[in-house]
């Protein structure tokens, strides 16, 4: 089952605390992500890192440009538990 972003918190550095639709919360560290380029080449910025929303209609989390993370991949790396099949 997949579930949509409700909530996200900025907690220093690269940390997001996630809040998600069955409740659900974790801290996400993204400091990976700011070493990938490509299309997180902006997240070297942690100015522009930190200006993040939680777009509601699609229920992920979203930067300028439409950098987006799927939520399953966050929801895993948040809550501990497997991506789904």
């Amino acid at each position: 089952m997949l579930h949509d972003i409700v909530a996200a918190t900025h907690r220093g550095g690269y940390l997001i605390e996630l809040e998600f639709d069955d409740g659900q919360c974790g801290v996400v560290d993204f400091s990976a992500y700011s070493q990938r380029g490509g299309v997180f080449e902006p997240f070297k910025d942690t100015d522009f890192f930190q200006r993040f929303r939680v777009d509601e209609e699609l229920g992920v989390l979203t930067w300028e440009g439409e950098i987006q993370i799927a939520p399953e991949v966050l929801y895993a790396k948040a809550t501990g538990s497997a991506l789904p099949a």
